[in-house]
């Protein structure tokens, strides 16, 4: 079985994109560590959790109830309660890697971590599992390779789309501003910018529905070689057993 890294900020990281594959490869009988920026456990988006400022949209974009149970249960893990810092990670302790999304003002240290995008380069570079969904998608494509290009140069991905993103903002904007919007760049314009052609982004069929433990069709992935990646809590479940496959083969 295979040790899997799931770095987190401090806060504001999405529930259901951690909690979903954290649930799903260790009951597949992996093991997954955890780090954070200080070594204390982190926290997710309460909003994603709560609903609360989300009004009556709350039922549409907070996390469903499958993404909060998984959420519960890793919160009182061991694992979850003794992650390692940034600063001491090594790619060689662990076997593959997957890096959560999410979109509140908290994820900017990890996406912004020289320490994160330096690991990322290590695990592309030496051909191990790596997987990424919306946000996370972002911390990959910040990471620069030796010849300076990112490590999704000449790679198929998907990530979080303009459509799902603004949707988002315009749903809300009116009373919580820019929550929806972690950069003034939108998500899927930036991970254009470092792709070999803009033919390698793959947005997707629309999505309108979460995908669920028990109906898989409604999430969507993409996967080139040793990457994986999806786009937003709706795929969590899909991409979750879909990296659970590459990790068995």
């Amino acid at each position: 079985m295979a040790t899997i890294l799931i770095p987190l900020p401090s806060t504001d990281f999405d529930p259901t994109e951690s909690a979903v594959p954290w649930r799903v490869l260790t009951m597949a009988g992996h093991a997954v560590r955890f780090a954070t920026p200080n070594g204390v456990p982190g926290a997710a988006d309460p909003i994603m959790l709560t609903g609360k400022g989300l009004g009556l949209l709350a039922p549409l974009l907070m996390a469903d109830a499958n993404g909060r149970a998984a959420y519960a249960a890793m919160q009182a893990s061991a694992e979850f309660q003794k992650p390692l810092r940034y600063s001491g990670l090594q790619s060689t302790e662990f076997d593959a890697l997957l890096l959560p999304g999410g979109h509140a003002p908290g994820m900017k240290t990890y996406l912004e971590s020289p320490a994160l995008q330096n690991l990322v380069v290590e695990f592309f570079a030496s051909d191990k599992p790596v997987a990424a969904i919306c946000h996370g998608v972002l911390l990959a494509a910040r990471s620069g390779s030796a010849n300076g290009q990112s490590v999704l140069h000449g790679r198929k991905t998907t990530a979080l789309t303009k459509t799902l993103e603004l949707s988002g903002w315009a749903l809300t904007c009116a009373w919580m501003g820019s929550y929806y919007r972690t950069y003034p760049q939108l998500l899927q314009d930036e991970v254009l910018g470092v792709l070999a052609s803009p033919d390698d982004f793959v947005p997707g069929p629309m999505a309108t529905t979460r995908d669920s433990p028990g109906n898989l069709a409604p999430g969507f992935v993409v996967q080139d070689r040793n990457y994986l990646s999806a786009r937003w809590p709706g795929d969590a479940h899909r991409f979750a057993n879909v990296f659970a496959t590459m990790l068995a083969a």
